[in-house]
């Protein structure tokens, strides 16, 4: 029997997800659902099509946020990574996941704490790819934590709720894009795979999932010391939004540098922050960091 074959033949033998929950009486627990935006995945045909998305796990570490009853973790055990970290919260599931942490012989390491307080490179040494299903509540603040270093991480397949997924993946021009749109496709490449009903999940939430996945890109220094200045200049545009640029980059550039700057590239001043493109945001950002420089 292979090692792969072992391991589904292990975790087949254990009691149903939703027996799981039952048991352990999780979606009744003080606190559940709301105060940490639990909505539980206990289909497996969708939890096997989400590991899947990942790719191949043999040779990389997995670092899960949110397991749950563990519906996402054993079809992630069944692909075989070399080791394997859940991050979870809520110590009700901790303890739903002991059959499936003897199941795994010894290959899953549960944590009980806040996965914005655990860099996944301080886990161990290799190439690390991040599964999860998000609580909705804390999804985008964790994508951001792990956006700030995306060393040694070679993808994350996150779902996340499909109105921050439509942020994420959204081009110039359209309602969403802003801020997150940029910044997620000036460090990865991403794609939104597929998206999932309420109904699939227990809780049903009021809203649609999507998962997506991401490839961080092989950005030099140069290029990543671009972030913060890209930050800034968002920042500035995207919460001013229904102001134009002239208005919105002012405080950033000054008057006439910001005119100067904007003829050079093409753009008018009464553009909105929606309607400039990713690469021209960056070239901004370019600018704004030599000035900042000479100013040094």
């Amino acid at each position: 029997m292979t090692s792969k074959e072992n391991d589904v033949c292990e975790i087949s033998k254990l009691p149903s997800l939703y027996q799981t929950v039952v048991d352990n009486n999780l979606l009744n627990h003080k606190g559940h659902s709301k105060s940490l935006g639990q909505n539980f995945l206990l289909d497996p045909q969708i939890t096997k099509k989400i590991a899947r998305v990942a790719g191949a796990l043999k040779g990389f570490t997995v670092l899960e946020v949110g397991p749950g009853p563990g519906g996402l973790t054993r079809a992630i055990l069944e692909e075989c990574p070399d080791k394997f970290f859940a991050i979870e919260k809520d110590s009700n599931c901790v303890a739903a996941l002991k059959k499936l942490i003897d199941a795994s012989q010894g290959k899953l390491q549960v944590l009980n704490d806040d996965a914005g307080n655990i860099k996944p490179q301080l886990l161990g040494s290799g190439q690390f790819k991040i599964i999860a299903n998000l609580p909705y509540n804390v999804g985008t603040n964790l994508l951001l934590f792990w956006l700030k270093d995306l060393s040694r991480i070679s993808s994350l397949t996150l779902m996340f709720q499909k109105e921050v997924a439509l942020r994420i993946t959204a081009n110039s021009g359209c309602k969403d894009y802003g801020r997150l749109s940029i910044l997620c496709q000036y460090l990865c490449q991403v794609e939104r795979v597929f998206d999932l009903p309420p109904h699939v999940f227990k809780p049903a939430p009021k809203v649609f999932s999507s998962v997506v996945h991401f490839l961080p890109k092989p950005l030099t220094e140069d290029e990543l010391s671009l972030v913060p200045f890209i930050e800034k200049i968002t920042t500035a545009g995207f919460g001013q939004r229904r102001k134009m640029i002239r208005a919105s980059l002012k405080s950033l550039f000054g008057e006439s540098t910001l005119k100067t700057t904007l003829d050079d590239l093409g753009i008018s001043e009464t553009e909105r922050p929606e309607n400039l493109t990713i690469e021209q945001y960056l070239e901004l950002a370019r600018i704004l960091r030599r000035m900042k420089s000479k100013i040094a």
